[in-house]
């Protein structure tokens, strides 16, 4: 009885010794000339409109995105990994123009608000799911080129793994910061 109280009292120090320990979020990564699209493989610079990255755990590279909808695709995709340290999308409230969406003005997808079924296309010609910063920066955008404001845990799923209608979408917006021309 007494060997069973002692390896019992064990287990618990054990256990206590044992925490689960947080691995630290990773932070983005500055967008380099020499970054490939995870799917596409090719130069993700070369591309118009919003990007993105994601952190898998234990891999000391993201993965690259030539569009936030193909980011939010892996996230969806039952057959990616689910292993995800942290996702980044560009701040297109930050950024120069849709053309130059920006290398460094990267926001948590989390904290994102997002314009959808927009008239604008992205970087690889599909509908786009375009990230703000601030709700009055998506709320603007989606003013002057239509479409509507969600949270990323709002984005339908058939939006970004459906089929694309690339005729529904233009390649430049009428705005990209505050309703002001590009």
């Amino acid at each position: 009885m007494k060997r069973a109280l002692i390896s019992i009292f064990m287990l618990g120090v054990l256990a206590a010794c044992q925490e689960e320990v947080q691995i630290a979020k990773p932070d983005a990564v500055h967008l380099t000339p020499e970054a490939a699209g995870h799917y596409c493989q090719m130069t993700v610079l070369e591309h118009d409109g919003p990007k993105a990255q994601i952190h898998l755990a234990g891999n000391p590279n993201p993965l690259w995105f030539t569009q936030v909808r193909d980011a939010v695709a892996f996230l969806r995709s039952p057959e990616e990994p689910k292993d995800i340290a942290a996702v980044y999308v560009n701040d297109m409230e930050q950024a120069e123009s849709w053309t130059q969406p920006g290398t460094d003005n990267w926001i948590d997808l989390d904290g994102a608000w997002f314009v959808i079924g927009s008239n604008v296309a992205g970087g690889m010609g599909a509908p786009e799911a375009i990230p703000f910063g601030t709700q009055a920066g998506a709320d603007a955008f989606a003013r002057d080129n239509e479409g509507r404001v969600v949270r990323a845990e709002d984005i339908p799923t058939d939006y970004v793994l459906g089929a694309v209608d690339v005729s529904a979408a233009t390649s430049v917006p009428m705005s990209v910061k505050h309703g002001a021309a590009q």
